[in-house]
């Protein structure tokens, strides 16, 4: 609970006002809301941006009964409501309950009774038809980088607003292909993703009365139940057309299952090595992107970029709240030495001793302004910059960051422009900003949490036929 007070918890009218112009499922609401005259929106809860972001584990019982039964609460506070609109993730794990988010549809149904409950989701859910069970609607982004939050959240509520006029009655199917698929090859603007949203467009155009088809990819990373890819059809009382829509995506992701968890990518070594024969033929800035550091403290790239003399490079961020304190004592400009990350688990790899100039140490904070959360401000905390070898630096942050445009840049001092390689720690959002900004993007399967390799986990509680590391799949 202290990580989601740190991050802020929003209620009644600051829920909406904190939403509104940044482009996220909540100013989709707003947007439908004011198209009409007669629609008010009551806020109710906001828990989303814990300390730590997605560095976090399973929640404890105490904290998801607190926010959970916060949001039933306040519901039942807010006297008599037409509808309820859930903006969830998907991918919680909560310890005591195998599907958190179903849990918390029906809370709060409780708390409102029949009144229509729908629900948005995060295109890395994990559900099945408990959730489907419980609420009336589901809609699911369809785009990773996550770029049309606001539009879904503006379909969530055009649905709800024409269901409590009498003009809709959505209508679900649901299917599990039984498929489970690292973050980083779900990426929409690569294959298979790709086609698999493809086939889910079509059939919204083809279908008059499909309103909405949904395609979770599941978030492999968490040892749930429901996990892996869910479809989830909407239609406009017709349950024959949902069924058929959903079994017709299912099988198509049952079909790419092989391509679609079976790809590699180049370990750290040759990865980097990559990135510095991309910069010396000039296609920079490079961007580096260690996809499988779930906690901000990996050292794998930054070592071995030192250990293959790669100048004009910047590591952002390495997560290190140790250090940085340690730092706290010096002023900028000074000569320091300090060994930086490799501190939260076996996968970190070991801390790098970095002695350079301290160029940057403040409490760093900046507004992004890529195409993802456009608008929104950051608030990282105490950070530094340390600089070192030929124009080299590394950005400390006291929790994971993970760079989703070049705003953190300027805000440290630094230009991306004096920049040849730019180490990430991010899977696939960064492509947002620099499929564009970059001159090149090299994906290194480093050591790490989020493997590429999902065979490196053990699962004690996934479905034993989920393809590729159920029990009927494992060698």
């Amino acid at each position: 609970m202290e990580d989601f007070e740190a991050g802020k918890v929003l209620h009644g009218e600051e829920v909406l006002e904190n939403a509104r112009g940044i482009p996220s499922y909540i100013n989709g609401f707003i947007k439908a809301a004011d198209e009409e005259d007669d629609v008010e929106l009551v806020g109710v809860l906001a828990a989303s941006r814990s300390r730590g972001g997605s560095s976090g584990s399973w929640l404890t019982e105490e904290c998801f009964d607190k926010y959970s039964q916060g949001i039933a609460d306040g519901l039942r506070d807010a006297g008599e409501l037409d509808g309820v609109l859930l903006a969830l993730h998907g991918a919680m794990a909560a310890t005591g309950y195998p599907r958190p988010e179903a849990e918390i549809v029906r809370r709060a149904r409780v708390a409102v009774g029949d009144a229509p409950i729908m629900v948005t989701l995060d295109l890395h859910a994990n559900e099945d038809g408990e959730l489907t069970d419980a609420a009336d609607a589901v809609f699911i982004l369809k785009t990773y980088p996550h770029v049309d939050s606001e539009d879904i959240g503006y379909t969530a509520a055009r649905c709800m607003i024409d269901t409590l006029r009498g003009e809709f009655k959505p209508t679900m199917a649901l299917r599990k292909p039984g498929v489970m698929t690292p973050s980083v090859y779900q990426g929409t603007g690569e294959s298979p993703a790709r086609e698999i949203m493809d086939r889910v467009r079509a059939w919204e155009r083809r279908e008059e009365n499909c309103y909405c088809v949904s395609v979770a990819f599941g978030f492999a990373y968490a040892d749930v139940p429901d996990v892996g890819a869910t479809v989830i059809a909407v239609t406009n009382d017709d349950e024959g057309l949902a069924e058929k829509i959903a079994e017709d995506v299912s099988g198509y992701i049952w079909s790419l299952r092989e391509p679609f968890a079976g790809k590699k990518l180049p370990k750290t070594s040759e990865g980097v090595a990559q990135a510095i024969k991309l910069a010396k033929a000039g296609e920079t800035p490079v961007i580096v992107a260690d996809h499988s550091d779930r906690m901000g403290d990996s050292t794998h790239v930054l070592r071995e970029l030192m250990r293959q003399g790669a100048t004009d490079f910047c590591v952002a961020t390495i997560s290190d709240e140790a250090a940085i304190k340690k730092l706290g004592k010096s002023r900028v400009g000074d000569t320091v030495q300090v060994k930086v990350g490799g501190h939260a688990d076996t996968y970190s790899g070991e801390p790098v001793t970095i002695r350079g100039t301290l160029e940057y140490l403040g409490d760093c904070s900046f507004v992004l302004t890529g195409p993802m959360s456009r608008g929104d401000t950051r608030r990282l905390g105490v950070s530094a910059v340390l600089g070192f070898g030929e124009n080299n630096h590394v950005i400390l942050t006291p929790t994971l960051h993970q760079v989703l445009d070049d705003a953190i840049f300027p805000a440290v001092g630094l230009s991306l422009d004096d920049l040849d390689i730019v180490a990430i720690k991010s899977r696939v959002h960064f492509r947002a900003f620099y499929n564009d900004a970059a001159g090149s993007i090299v994906v290194v399967d480093a050591p790490g949490l989020g493997p590429a390799d999902l065979s490196q986990h053990t699962y004690m509680n996934i479905p034993g036929d989920i393809y590729p590391v159920g029990e009927k799949w494992r060698k």
